[in-house]
């Protein structure tokens, strides 16, 4: 199947999930049995219908013997629904009008658990791209809430769990601090990856990327003519990480070239050729810069009689300095103009 016809298909999905309206639930049912259905599609797995019917009985019964349960249960549907805002949001409400429910805990949990698969987008689930070089917005906030969590209930049956994932983030942080000091070597801005690296060594300590923190901190200083301080941090490299990849039997091997180190071939041709490739900014990926280029091949094989009237051709510039014609230029042919 090429690719302009998944690319089709995946539109027309996601139209139609956008433009799907939500259930509607019958007037008739009772509190007991409005319950009942909401946990029947629960466990039916279908949650699209379970948020509508747990969100009816608490408009319906705000003051039922099910209200607080039901608000409890939305958290998890919108969650299990593919809407971590919406969970989030249901936490928040949770939180703000029970403090002191005995299940509140489980609001604080799920609150952190809806940020922490919110950062997973729809190309991220099913395309091998690496979460540590993407903006790590999500991940940040899923990582206070947790601590916020443990924090306030450190005996909670669901503190294991948000210790395990609080690991996992902040290993992911620690690896997109070294990404974007990566970048910063590349563009030679080496006091920019020198503070990059400290940041990783002070904050991060415990995770694998403290040893990277200080290849780059060795790197950068070592541009810098900083010789002292480039000799601490390799130093501590080799003391404490003697395996870490920038280490090859004891010696560091920088991962930029300086100019001198350049090949003849780079510097007989001013580096025209045998040029290192141009780094790509923090939180962006090859990957992700394939996908966007199959999908601009995609929109250039687009026929002229399929693009809407007046929209030029794929690949043809529209001219900016083109005056835009009124409704009664067009309805009249351009006579009275």
């Amino acid at each position: 199947m090429q690719l302009k016809h998944l690319l089709l298909i995946a539109s027309l999905a996601l139209t139609a999930a956008c433009s799907s309206k939500a259930p509607e639930v019958a007037e008739n049912l009772s509190e007991t049995e409005l319950y009942k259905q909401a946990q029947e599609d629960l466990n039916n797995n279908n949650y699209n219908q379970a948020v509508s019917k747990l969100k009816a009985l608490e408009s319906r019964y705000p003051f039922g013997r099910y209200a607080d349960q039901s608000q409890l249960e939305l958290i998890y549907a919108n969650y299990k629904n593919g809407e971590p805002e919406a969970a989030r949001t249901s936490a928040d409400r949770f939180i703000r009008l029970h403090p002191q429910h005995p299940n509140v805990d489980y609001a604080y949990y799920m609150k952190g658990v809806a940020s922490f698969e919110q950062d997973r987008s729809l190309l991220a689930r099913f395309l091998p791209l690496d979460m540590t070089k993407r903006d790590p917005g999500a991940a940040r906030d899923s990582f206070n809430d947790f601590a916020q969590f443990t924090s306030r209930f450190p005996n909670s049956r669901y503190a294991p769990d948000a210790k395990a994932r609080m690991t996992y983030l902040r290993n992911l942080l620690a690896a997109y601090e070294v990404h974007v000091a990566d970048y910063y070597l590349r563009r030679k801005a080496y006091v920019a990856a020198a503070n990059r690296g400290r940041y990783v060594v002070e904050n991060f300590q415990g995770t694998p990327s403290v040893g990277d923190g200080l290849a780059v901190m060795t790197e950068a200083y070592q541009h810098l003519g900083l010789n002292d301080l480039a000799a601490t941090s390799l130093e501590t490299l080799k003391m404490n990480y003697p395996d870490n990849p920038s280490l090859d039997n004891g010696e560091f091997k920088p991962k930029q070239r300086s100019e001198d180190d350049r090949s003849w071939l780079a510097r007989a041709t001013l580096g025209l050729v045998d040029r290192p490739s141009e780094p790509l900014p923090p939180g962006e990926t090859r990957a992700a810069q394939d996908v966007q280029r199959q999908y601009e091949d995609a929109k250039r094989e687009i026929p002229q009689e399929l693009l809407p009237e007046n929209q030029p051709a794929p690949g043809e510039a529209e001219n900016p300095d083109a005056p835009r014609r009124s409704w009664f230029s067009r309805l009249t042919f351009g006579l009275f103009d």
